[in-house]
């Protein structure tokens, strides 16, 4: 099947901590070219030991590096080569544009990631436009201080409030009704994608990620009452800190960047008006996945 010339960019998302050597990026590079399509090769990574890495290896497919933001608008599909985590940076670059993503998984458990690295022949089926979309659902969150002050995030998969290194006190609400108050190391705010990350750690029960729930996890609570809650998606979930132990704490969207949250702030949680959307190739259910991932083989 032909392509034709004026046919978007497929970007190819690397984390050279976990394709190394480029091999899976040139493979899938080589089967793309194959077939016509424009490629432009972009790479993240988990430490700066990697920096040096990408201008040796790429320069074999004739290939420079460049930044993820800078191409995302006008593409046509995101493909990832890492973990969750790859798949979780680049949908908090392409939310905005709408710009699918295909998660190759070359990392531990890969719930979000649609392909193994065996499984690597279906890209030629991304390269003719023979796939699904599906959408999950985002997750807003602002942390407003007491000065009046407003701090806003997004996520995919969480929301995680804790403390940095002892227990803190929580007020957990939904629509300003009293959901849970109890010390612990925290709480994790997330949506069904997110359920089988932190949330699932913390206890959190697994909900299908293409559901529209939020889900309320407690973390390390000192009371036997501090359940997790399903909510459905219209609600607002509102977290305090309590003000009888003055106990640093934070927020990450995603695991990203800590944001200090002190007494008399509180931070709300809703669903997001963005959302990502996940390229689907294969027909493995989201059954079989937990199954496996999980350990157990159906």
């Amino acid at each position: 099947m032909d392509i034709q010339k004026d046919s978007k960019k497929i970007i190819i998302c690397t984390n050279v901590n976990r394709d190394i050597d480029f091999r899976m990026t040139r493979r899938v590079y080589d089967i793309l070219e194959k077939c016509g399509r424009c490629v432009v090769i972009c790479t993240v990574y988990d430490d700066e030991s990697a920096l040096d890495i990408p201008r040796v290896s790429l320069k074999e497919i004739k290939h420079e590096a460049v930044k993820l933001e800078d191409e995302i608008p006008g593409a046509e599909m995101i493909i990832t080569f890492g973990g969750d985590g790859t798949i979780l940076r680049a949908a908090r670059a392409a939310a905005d544009h709408e710009v699918p993503i295909l998660g190759i998984n070359m990392g531990g458990k890969g719930f979000i990631a649609e392909l193994e690295t065996d499984e690597i022949e279906l890209i030629n089926c991304a390269a003719i436009g023979a796939y699904e979309i599906e959408s999950r659902m985002m997750l807003d969150a602002e942390i407003i201080r007491a000065d009046g002050s407003v701090y806003r995030d997004f996520a995919l998969n969480d929301i995680v409030l804790r403390g940095y290194n002892k227990v803190i006190d929580l007020s957990l609400y939904g629509d300003g009704h009293i959901i849970s108050c109890f010390s612990g190391d925290g709480a994790v705010i997330a949506t069904p994608t997110g359920s089988t990350a932190y949330s699932l750690a913390a206890g959190g029960p697994i909900v299908e990620p293409s559901a529209h729930n939020i889900i309320v996890t407690p973390i390390c609570a000192h009371v036997l009452e501090a359940k997790s809650f399903v909510l459905t998606s219209d609600r607002r979930v509102s977290i305090e800190i309590g003000h009888e132990k003055h106990n640093p704490a934070y927020m990450s969207a995603d695991g990203c960047e800590r944001v200090e949250i002190n007494s008399g702030d509180k931070v709300n949680v809703s669903k997001s008006t963005r959302s990502t959307r996940l390229v689907r190739l294969s027909n493995r259910s989201f059954y079989r996945k937990v199954s496996e991932k999980l350990g157990e083989r159906l």
